[in-house]
C-alpha cells in the first residue's frame, strides 16, 4: 500500500470511527429506550483451547453447521446445514467421501463408566442420517447410519454395517460387517443384500457430488444471487398444461430488462476484462 493508499485508508478509518462514536451518544442519550442490534456469534469453524478444526479444501462444510475444536474433515466428505462436531474434550475423525446429514451431532467422550477415552472415528464413504447422533464410537468405512439413529459410546460399526433409521445402538456394542442392526435397544435384524451394500456405496457418491452444488451456491456474491433472483422473478411460469386449466397465456419476454440497481455480474466482469 502506497502513501495515498494509507492516506484514503486512515481518512475511511476515522470516518468510521467517528460514525460509531456518534450511534453511541445517540444510545446514551436514549437511555433504556433505545434498540440494540444483537449480531449472531456463529462461526462455522470455531477453535477451542488450543485445538483447531482442519478441514480439507475439497471438503464442503455448511454455513449453518458448526465444526469445534479437534475436528479432522477429510477430502470430498459433506457436514451439512445443522450439524454439530464438537471436539473439546476429544477428537473427531471425518474420512474421505463422508457425509453427516442435516441436524446430526457428533461428540465424543473423555472418559466413561469404563474408564475408556474415547474420540468419534467415522471412515471413508459413510452415510449418517439426518438428525442422528454419534457419541464416543467408531463407524468404518462404508458404513450406513440412518436417520435419528444413536450411537453411545464404544459402539463399533464394521465395514458395510447398516444402522437402521431411529435404532438406540447400546455402549460397546460391534455391529458386523454386513449386518443390518435396529430397535431399541438395537439388535440383529438380517443380513445385508447385495443391493443394499450397493445403494451404501452410491448414497456416498451421490452426496459427494450434491455438497459441490451446495458449495458453489453458497460461494456465490451477493449481486449474482440478486441477478439470478431477478431472473426467476422474469422468466417464472409454471407448465402449459396448469396455465390452459387458468386460461393463462404467459409470454417469454425477449430481452431481460433489469432494474437500474441490479446489474449482470457477468457482465460487468467482461467488462472488467476488455
Amino acid at each position: 500500500m502506497g502513501t495515498l493508499g494509507r492516506a484514503i485508508y486512515t481518512v475511511g478509518f476515522w470516518i468510521r470511527e467517528t460514525g460509531q462514536a456518534i450511534d453511541r451518544l445517540g444510545c446514551r442519550l436514549q437511555g433504556n429506550n433505545y434498540f440494540q442490534e444483537q449480531l449472531s456469534r456463529h462461526r462455522t469453524l470455531m477453535n477451542i483451547f488450543d485445538k483447531a478444526p482442519v478441514v480439507d479444501k475439497d471438503a464442503f462444510v455448511a454455513p449453518s453447521a458448526s465444526v469445534i475444536g479437534d475436528v479432522l474433515v477429510g477430502r470430498g466428505s459433506s457436514i451439512w446445514y445443522g450439524c454439530v462436531l464438537r471436539g473439546d474434550v476429544n477428537s473427531i475423525s471425518v474420512g474421505s467421501g463422508t457425509n453427516i446429514q442435516d441436524n446430526s451431532l457428533v461428540h465424543v467422550a473423555k472418559s466413561n463408566l469404563s474408564g475408556k477415552v474415547l474420540p468419534t472415528i467415522i471412515g471413508d464413504n459413510v452415510t449418517v442420517g439426518h438428525s442422528a447422533v454419534l457419541h464416543g464410537c467408531t463407524v468404518e468405512d462404508e458404513a450406513f447410519v440412518g436417520m435419528g439413529a444413536t450411537l453411545l459410546d464404544g459402539v463399533v460399526v464394521e465395514k458395510h454395517g447398516m444402522v437402521a433409521a431411529g435404532a438406540l445402538v447400546r455402549q460397546n456394542s460391534r455391529i458386523p460387517s454386513g449386518e443390518v442392526w435396529g430397535g431399541n435397544p438395537a439388535k440383529f435384524i438380517r443380513k445385508l443384500t447385495d443391493e443394499e451394500r450397493a445403494f451404501i456405496s452410491q448414497s456416498a457418491s451421490n452426496y459427494t457430488n450434491l455438497a459441490q452444488v451446495h458449495a458453489a451456491e453458497n460461494a456465490k456474491p451477493f449481486d449474482e444471487i440478486e441477478f439470478e433472483k431477478v431472473l426467476r422473478k422474469k422468466f417464472a411460469h409454471k407448465d402449459e398444461e396448469y396455465d390452459s386449466m387458468l386460461g393463462v397465456v404467459r409470454e417469454t419476454p425477449p430481452e431481460l430488462i433489469l432494474p437500474d440497481n441490479i446489474k449482470d455480474p457477468k457482465a460487468s466482469e467482461k467488462e472488467y476484462i476488455r
